[in-house]
């Protein structure tokens, strides 16, 4: 099982950045898919869900409305368009499918000016 994120790096306050996680050795559809960061020095957090089949999704209160998770089940992918960044949102983003304890290594986001 392999779950590889791509897409970050350093963005000015009010940018955006699409974050993407591509899946490999299990069958992606099945489960749903989580993006979760974890600012420096702090805990980690949830920030958005998404079904299996993509109809439902949710979001932390600190990131709605200027993110958005998607999936597409035949490239095996889940994305993260992050709008309006913040300085807030520095933090390791990590693709997950936690029911099953899968987890990406994780990628740096920086929001500075």
């Amino acid at each position: 099982v392999q779950l590889v994120e791509s897409g970050g790096g350093l963005v000015q306050p009010g940018g955006s950045l699409r974050l993407s996680c591509a899946a490999s050795g299990f069958t992606f559809s099945r489960y749903a898919m989580y993006w979760y960061r974890q600012p420096p020095g702090k805990e980690r957090e949830w920030v958005a869900f998404i079904s299996g089949a993509g109809s439902n999704t949710q979001y932390a209160d600190s990131v709605k409305g200027r993110f958005t998770i998607s999936r597409d089940n035949a490239k095996n992918t889940v994305d993260l368009q992050m709008n309006s960044l913040r300085p807030e949102d520095t933090a390791v983003y990590s693709c997950a499918a936690p029911v099953m304890n899968y987890w990406g290594k994780g990628i740096l986001v920086t929001v500075s000016s």
